[in-house]
């Protein structure tokens, strides 16, 4: 099949350090290249990918100094996905709602994979007013603020299974790893390595507008807890590997309805058992007393921790390998497309950019140049 993979532009595919979807886009990219499609992604220029890639901006745009408004550069990689539909089967969309208007009036075969949280009020009118459009959810607990959405399946993200040794013996601390943000509740965390008497190793992101809350709620907790507490900062690769490889368990104390949780994986993968906050997509992931322990207090967690030596992190990987795997998502995500491509309405793939432009007339946007990232 000829799919276009279309990511956001906030981080490269892969992201370097800190990143979710564009790491799942990245993995789902390179599976579907190894599965003898043909692929094109839509991405940021300091991309790495198998597939052919046609960036809509040179840097990824939070590591781009330059770049003090995001929304102009998804515009413009909206305008070089529509230039002509008709070279892909179909077009998987990983950003967030842009495309819906363009495809009402450029049909072709398309899903569209929601990575975020759903917010009812918001989200709502906009997935009825364009219904038509299919969904994929990444977990079933995703759904729910909005169960009435024309989801098509629900696809768990997966890992590359190569990319996370399995380590059997382990260090002796406790690993948060993500961003430092509210919902995150790297305060809980804190106080459950102080309740458990374990070290805990923080490797986390700051982003500038979640600065002031670091400041205020969580460096005087850092300082209080230096004792026990070791603040790595963000960490990529090889270090990230480590870090997770060697903890004793990976804590995740979320506050709100984590649609799915990549960490959680990425921790199983290196055989590492999560504790984890009964919220959102947490007990899908996690099967209780086996890959780890789900909780709902800092007391409860302090226990579980305590009961962490008792599992078996060759449980928690076997998980990983039957659930989480990269080439298990790209399947999933083949028989979707199959799926989809069988049944759309759209115009026939004969039909030429020429033809389309003079049935829709429009400004164009950008010159080919863009396909080099030469526009600013």
């Amino acid at each position: 099949m000829r799919i276009a993979q279309v990511a956001p532009l906030y981080e490269s595919v892969p992201p370097t350090l800190y990143g979710g979807t564009e790491r799942v886009v990245s993995y789902l990219t390179e599976e579907l290249v190894k599965l003898g499609h043909e692929v094109t992604l839509f991405a940021s220029g300091d991309s790495v990918t198998r597939a052919r890639l046609v960036p809509a901006c040179p840097r990824a745009l939070w590591r781009d100094a330059s770049c003090k408004e995001t929304l102009p550069h998804h515009v413009r990689q909206m305008e070089l996905v529509f230039q002509d539909t008709s070279r892909f089967d179909l077009v998987h969309f990983h950003g967030d709602y842009l495309h819906f208007p363009l495809l009402r009036r450029n049909p072709c075969a398309n899903v569209t994979t929601v990575h975020g949280a759903l917010h009812a009020p918001d989200l709502g009118p906009v997935l009825e007013e364009y219904r038509e459009f299919p969904l994929v959810s990444i977990s079933d607990a995703q759904r729910r603020p909005i169960p009435d959405a024309n989801w098509q399946a629900t696809v768990p993200h997966g890992l590359p299974r190569e990319m996370y040794p399995f380590v059997e013996r382990p260090g002796n601390y406790l690993a948060f790893l993500g961003r430092i943000s509210p919902e995150k509740r790297l305060d809980r965390a804190i106080a459950i390595a102080e309740r458990a008497g374990m070290k805990l190793k923080v490797a986390a992101k700051v982003y500038p507008e979640e600065l002031g809350y670091f400041r205020a709620e969580i460096e005087p907790l850092l300082r209080k807890s230096r004792s026990f507490v070791e603040y790595v900062g963000e960490i990529g690769g090889r270090d990230k590997e480590e870090f997770l490889g060697n903890a004793s368990a990976l804590l995740f104390p979320i506050d709100w309805a984590e649609p799915f949780g990549l960490v959680m994986i990425e921790a199983l993968a290196c055989g590492t058992p999560v504790v984890a906050w009964r919220n959102g997509s947490v007990p899908e992931i996690l099967e209780d007393g086996v890959t780890g322990f789900v909780v709902g207090s800092v007391e409860e967690a302090a226990r579980a921790v305590a009961r962490i030596p008792a599992l078996d992190r060759r449980a928690c990987r076997r998980a990983f390998n039957a659930r989480f795997d990269a080439a298990r998502m790209a399947r999933d995500y083949v028989d979707v497309y199959r799926r989809l491509v069988e049944s759309s309405p759209a115009p026939s793939r004969a039909r030429t950019r020429s033809s389309r432009a003079a049935a829709t007339p429009r400004v164009p946007l950008v010159a080919a140049a863009a396909f080099n990232g030469m526009l600013p």
